[in-house]
C-alpha cells in the first residue's frame, strides 16, 4: 500500500511538473527572474566600482578617509617664514613685533590643494570607469548577431541556460577581483551571458505569446523584472559595500543566480529544438527601415542613463561630497519609475499607439536630462531621475513588442534575430554612453554632455511617427510589384515612342 501511495504521489508530482513546463506564465517568470538578476549585477557595481578603484589607486588617501597633507595638532603655529632677501639683509625680528605684512604672506592651503588634486583624479577616473562599464555592452553587442541566428537552429532554452552559467562565473569574479583588469574581464564576460539571456528570453516570450496585445503585456512584465533589477542593484550594492564589504553583494547575487539556474534546469529542460518555419535573414531585418527606427528609439532612450551611470556618482562626490549610500540611492527614483512605466505602458502602449508612447518618452527623457545638472543637492535629483526612469520605461515597453509585431506583419514569425537587433540597440546605448561620458566630461563638462544627448532625443522623436501604420508584407509586395509594373510600362512606352 505504501508503494502504491508513493507511486501515486510521484505521478501527481510528475503531472504537476509537466503542467508547469507547459505553462507560458512560468516561462514569463523565468525570463523575468533572469533579466532581474542580470540587471542587478549590471547596476550593483555602479556605486561600488568608482570608489573601490579610487581607493586602490590612492591607498594613502581613500575617499572616506582624512584629506592628504593635513595634520591635526595642538601646538602653536610655526614662526612666520622669512624670505631669502630678508635673511641676506640680516634683519633681526627677535625684539620687535612681527609686521602685519609678514603674517599676510600668502601660502597654499593644503586642503584646497588636496581638493583640486582629488577633483582631477576623479575626472580622470571617470574615463576608466566609463570604459569598464561600456565593456559589457560592447561584448554583448558583438555576441548578439551570433546568438540570434543560433536560436533559430537550436531553440531558446539552451542559450538561456548558457547565459545563466556565464553570469554566475562573472559574479564570482566580481566578488574576488581586486584589480582593474580582473574586474574589466568580469564586466566583459557578463556581456556574453546577457546576450544569451535577453535574446533567448524575449524570443521565447514572443513565441509563447503570439497575440500582439498579450505579447505587449508579457514583455511589460518581463521588463518589469529588468526594472526591478535596476531598482534594487544600486542601493543594494552601495549599502552592502559600505556596511559589509565589497565581496558580499556579489556572493548574494551568485547564490540567487544558482537558484535561477536550477529552476531553468528543472522546468525548461534545456534541449536542442529546431524551428519549423524559415527565419528571416539578419540582413533583411537590418535593412527594414521600420525595425531600425524602433531599435534606434531604444538606443537613444537608454544612452542618457548609460552616460549617468559612471559619471553621476563621481559628479556627486565632486560637487556634493556624497557618501557611498547616497551614490547608490540616487538611482532609486529612476528605477522605481521605470518599473511603473514598463508595467503601465505594456498594455497602455497598445491602446494609445506604441509610436506615440515612445515619441512622448523621448521628449520627457530630454527634458529630465537637462534638469539633472541644475541640481545642487541629492533631493534636487529626485524628480528628474524619476521622470527619466518613467520615460525610458515608456520607450522600452513600447518598442520591444513593436519589434515582434513588425516581424509578424513584414517578415516571418521567428524572433531570435529581431530581438538580437533589439538587444544590439539597447547595448549601443549602454556602450556608447559610458565610453563617451568620461571623454565628454573632460572636454565639455558634465552639464553640456547631458544637454547634448537631450538634444539628440528631441531630434529623433519625430521619426517615430513613421511607425504609426507600417506597411504589411502583402502591402510591401504589392508596392514592389507595382513599381516593377510601372517600370515595365515606362520601358514599353518608350519603345513604342522610338518606333
Amino acid at each position: 500500500m505504501t508503494v502504491v501511495n508513493e507511486w501515486m504521489a510521484g505521478t501527481r508530482f510528475g503531472g504537476w511538473v509537466q503542467r508547469c513546463r507547459e505553462s507560458r506564465r512560468l516561462v514569463l517568470v523565468i525570463v523575468a527572474i533572469a533579466l532581474l538578476l542580470d540587471n542587478m549585477l549590471l547596476t550593483t557595481v555602479v556605486p561600488i566600482i568608482p570608489e573601490f578603484l579610487y581607493d586602490i589607486n590612492h591607498p594613502d588617501a581613500p575617499l572616506d578617509g582624512h584629506v592628504r597633507g593635513t595634520t591635526t595638532t595642538t601646538t602653536p603655529p610655526p614662526p612666520v617664514p622669512i624670505s631669502c632677501q630678508q635673511m641676506n639683509q640680516n634683519i633681526n625680528y627677535s625684539n620687535t613685533a612681527a609686521p602685519t605684512e609678514i603674517y599676510n604672506f600668502t601660502t597654499l592651503d593644503p586642503e584646497a590643494v588636496q581638493q583640486e588634486l582629488r577633483h582631477k583624479d576623479l575626472v580622470q577616473e571617470t574615463v576608466e570607469v566609463g570604459m569598464m562599464f561600456a565593456s559589457k555592452a560592447f561584448v554583448q553587442l558583438l555576441a548578439n548577431p551570433f546568438v540570434g541566428p543560433l536560436t533559430h537552429k537550436i531553440g531558446y532554452s539552451v542559450p538561456m541556460f548558457a547565459g545563466f552559467i556565464i553570469m554566475f562565473l562573472s559574479t564570482i569574479i566580481f566578488a574576488f577581483g581586486r584589480s582593474y583588469s580582473v574586474l574589466f574581464i568580469a564586466r566583459a564576460l557578463q556581456g556574453i551571458g546577457s546576450s544569451c539571456s535577453s535574446v533567448s528570453g524575449m524570443g521565447m516570450l514572443a513565441e509563447r505569446y503570439p497575440d500582439d496585445k498579450e505579447r505587449g503585456n508579457a514583455m511589460g512584465i518581463a521588463l518589469g523584472g529588468l526594472a526591478l533589477g535596476v531598482l534594487i542593484g544600486p542601493p543594494f550594492g552601495g549599502l552592502m559595500y559600505e556596511f559589509v564589504g565589497k565581496s558580499a553583494p556579489f556572493l548574494v547575487l551568485s547564490a540567487l543566480a544558482l537558484g535561477d539556474g536550477l529552476l531553468q534546469l528543472l522546468m525548461l529542460q534545456p534541449a536542442v529544438v529546431r524551428q519549423d518555419s524559415d527565419p528571416p535573414s539578419l540582413k533583411a531585418l537590418v535593412s527594414d527601415p521600420y525595425i531600425i527606427i524602433a531599435a534606434g528609439a531604444i538606443t537613444f532612450a537608454n544612452m542618457g542613463i548609460a552616460m549617468l551611470e559612471p559619471s553621476l556618482p563621481i559628479w556627486m562626490i565632486d560637487t556634493m561630497g556624497a557618501d557611498k549610500w547616497k551614490q547608490g540611492v540616487t538611482f532609486l527614483p529612476a528605477s522605481i519609475s521605470y518599473l511603473i512605466g514598463t508595467n503601465l505602458f505594456g498594455p497602455l502602449g497598445h491602446k494609445m499607439g506604441r509610436w506615440l508612447a515612445a515619441l512622448l518618452g523621448l521628449i520627457v527623457i530630454g527634458v529630465c536630462l537637462m534638469l539633472i545638472p541644475l541640481a545642487t543637492s541629492m533631493n534636487h535629483l529626485i524628480i528628474p531621475n524619476a521622470g527619466l526612469g518613467f520615460a525610458i520605461g515608456m520607450v522600452d515597453s513600447s518598442m520591444m513588442p513593436e519589434l515582434g509585431y513588425l516581424v509578424d506583419i513584414r517578415h516571418s514569425a521567428v524572433y531570435g534575430s529581431v530581438y538580437a537587433i533589439g538587444d544590439v540597440a539597447f547595448c549601443l546605448g549602454f556602450a556608447i554612453g559610458p565610453a563617451m561620458s568620461g571623454t565628454l566630461v573632460k572636454t565639455i563638462g558634465f552639464e553640456w554632455m547631458l544637454f547634448g544627448i537631450a538634444i539628440l532625443n528631441f531630434l529623433y522623436a519625430p521619426l517615430l511617427y513613421c511607425l504609426k501604420s507600417p506597411p504589411t508584407k502583402e502591402e510591401k509586395k504589392s508596392l514592389i510589384t507595382g513599381e516593377k509594373s510601372s517600370v515595365r510600362y515606362v520601358t514599353y512606352q518608350n519603345e513604342e515612342d522610338d518606333e
